[in-house]
């Protein structure tokens, strides 16, 4: 193992259930210490990605290892140094939170009986549940559930959290909770891998990102290396509309539209004030002209085609 290797990668990683192809040749590469968003519609491959990733389904080709370590070889090793949470959390709702932690704590063969009490306290603090702890599970909130969860996950010291959906399912002030509890720990350092359908998630706690459609991951990076790979667009405000998507059609903007906030489209290897003059020119009254920067959104539909949900 080496310090520099990726948090987490993998070389062809495939897997077919039955007759349908769920992930194809996969080739992942999470840097160390980065927030990485693993983006794509429902049903196109994330969550079977985690479980191969994490030794719960074996792949049909490829390889694929975390912290340096080949898996599911070195699972013994490095699975201590890996927090989890997949698919929700399951606890037993008639204990505390805090009798639930001290349970699966109890039951991990890695732990130290003589700081379970204090480890568990110490989790429960740091997700914001040490005044509920004594509370029963099926009394949680979705957002106190997600994050016992996450507070599970981190009982013992972790080099990489995986985290599948945390959000899924939660009103607005869960959803909340949960992102800033992400960021808290991203910001200390530990490398996070975030699996989510929503855009807006990744776009907020996210440096890097991975998509995926149907099985396939299409891009990853950088999270500003994704968005420069979209075309550059404008806002215009004028009150001459038609005349201004006349002379943008004659300049070879094809996509220029009229949105809520006025006209749009794409500066296509055009510069804004090459534009700007054009308009003026044609007499077009030029109230604002500016460049609009690309999201997380633009990138996606230009990569895959088509859109996802963007809420959170």
């Amino acid at each position: 193992m080496t310090s520099d290797a990726p948090a987490i990668a993998s070389r062809g990683l495939a897997k077919r259930f039955g007759r349908q192809q769920v992930v194809t040749d996969l080739d992942l590469d999470v840097p160390r210490g980065a927030c990485y968003g693993f983006i794509g519609p429902n049903g196109s491959g994330k969550t079977t990605t985690i479980r191969m990733l994490l030794g719960l389904v074996r792949p049909d080709a490829g390889s694929c290892s975390l912290l340096g370590e080949d898996m599911p070889a070195a699972s013994r090793s490095v699975l201590p140094r890996v927090g989890a949470l997949v698919e929700g959390p399951a606890f037993h709702p008639y204990l505390s939170g805090r009798a639930n932690l001290l349970r699966l704590d109890a039951a991990d063969g890695t732990s130290d009986r003589a700081t379970g009490a204090a480890r568990v306290g110490a989790a429960l603090e740091r997700v914001g549940l040490a005044a509920a702890a004594g509370k029963r599970y099926r009394a949680y909130s979705l957002g106190m559930r997600q994050r016992l969860g996450i507070a599970a996950a981190m009982l013992q010291p972790r080099d990489l959290l995986v985290l599948d959906e945390p959000t899924n399912g939660l009103d607005p002030q869960g959803t909340r909770e949960v992102r800033h509890l992400v960021a808290d720990l991203a910001g200390d350092g530990t490398t996070i891998f975030l699996s989510s359908h929503l855009l807006a998630e990744i776009e907020q706690l996210c440096d890097h990102v991975g998509v995926m459609r149907e099985g396939r991951l299409v891009a990853q990076g950088p999270l500003a290396t994704l968005r420069g790979l979209t075309a550059k667009r404008f806002r215009l405000d004028t009150p001459d509309v038609e005349s201004a998507l006349s002379v943008l059609s004659g300049l070879g903007v094809p996509d220029a539209a009229t949105g809520p906030d006025g006209v749009v489209g794409s500066l296509d290897g055009q510069q804004p004030e090459q534009v700007v003059s054009a308009l003026v020119a044609a007499g077009v009254a030029v109230r604002a002209f500016a460049p609009v920067s690309p999201t997380l959104e633009d990138a996606f539909v230009e990569l895959t085609g088509e859109g996802f949900d963007v809420s959170g």
